[in-house]
């Protein structure tokens, strides 16, 4: 798992208010039930004495000592059983006044028997699909809905989904750059929020967004408060998992934002952080409209699939 920090602090406070909210709502209901039946104050009070009484026994160690503690046990249960007779006569659940968790597995804690609770990790996924720029998108586009039927070139498109597959399994060792060409509608976008989707599911912190935008995201910490504790918002495109960039090329490009591109793509190569990014750019638009220190590395150091036919959006039409 490496989800980042700043989601690991949302789920872990939002964990901590349900467990406050537990304990708030048991504290109400002591209160009522004391104030209406004032037995079970007394019962209580015996029943928090049970284990001090059995570690006096303990010092003790006289003769007898299994007996008296046996003996405290039974106490135990007699008092816990006359409890809950006493508020079921009353009409309330005999469970009324105990802590109630969200989830009884881990008692929102978020560990279960050693390891990350099932509700926990879901929290993360949760969180992370919303940072991830993915959360409308996943709804529709996945690898369950990544039908080949309607290619022309289904063996080509085949294949592609294969690697798009593989990419997710092997994702841990292989961590390759991947440059998804192809003129509009033939996929990229479902492809990639189908591996985005998939590798968050699996714990890696991923990042999908528009060049435009991660560019606007950039030029705005230009301009930000130097001295501010916050983190710039455009360092996420650098330490996150997996960088998912789309439609590149589609941006205004200017020195600004061809320095800001290699700056991203030279950082997450020393890294060993990989992206992959889509354009609908022919390899001649992108030579011409892109620095040499910038298409020397997307053809260098990024694997090239194409996507070939027509628009399927024109096709479903």
């Amino acid at each position: 798992m490496s989800f980042s920090k700043k989601i690991i602090n949302i789920v872990n406070e939002e964990f901590e208010a349900k467990r406050d909210r537990s304990e708030a709502v048991r504290d109400e209901r002591l209160i009522e039930i004391y104030s209406k039946i004032p037995e079970i104050r007394a019962i209580d009070k015996e029943l928090s004495l049970t284990g001090v009484n059995i570690m006096a026994c303990a010092i003790e160690g006289k003769d007898g000592l299994s007996e008296r503690i046996e003996a405290l046990k039974q106490r135990n249960l007699t008092l816990q059983e006359k409890r809950a007779d006493l508020l079921t006569s009353k009409g309330y659940s005999a469970d009324y006044t105990d802590l109630h968790y969200a989830c009884p597995l881990c008692q929102d804690w978020g560990v279960n028997g050693g390891k990350m609770c099932q509700c926990y990790k879901s929290r993360l996924i949760e969180e992370q699909f919303k940072v991830s720029g993915i959360s409308n998108l996943i709804k529709t586009q996945s690898f369950e809905t990544f039908s080949l039927d309607m290619y022309e070139r289904r063996d080509d498109m085949k294949e592609l989904l294969g690697y798009a597959l593989n990419y997710v399994d092997d994702f841990a060792k292989i961590k390759d750059n991947v440059l998804f060409v192809g003129g509009t509608g033939l996929g990229k976008t479902h492809m990639s929020t189908a591996i985005a989707k998939a590798l968050i599911e699996n714990g890696y912190n991923v990042v999908y967004e528009t060049a435009q935008n991660i560019f606007f995201d950039f030029d705005s910490d230009r301009f930000r408060d130097r001295f501010s504790d916050e983190e710039p918002i455009s360092q996420k495109y650098l330490d996150c998992d997996l960088l998912i960039i789309d439609d590149l090329g589609a941006e205004a490009v200017n020195s600004f934002t061809v320095a800001c591109l290699y700056n991203i793509i030279n950082t997450r190569l020393n890294k060993n952080l990989p992206i992959i990014a889509s354009t609908n750019l022919s390899s001649k638009e992108i030579r011409s409209k892109y620095h040499d220190r910038i298409t020397s590395r997307l053809f260098g150091e990024f694997t090239i699939k194409m996507f070939l036919g027509n628009d399927l959006r024109k096709i479903k039409k």
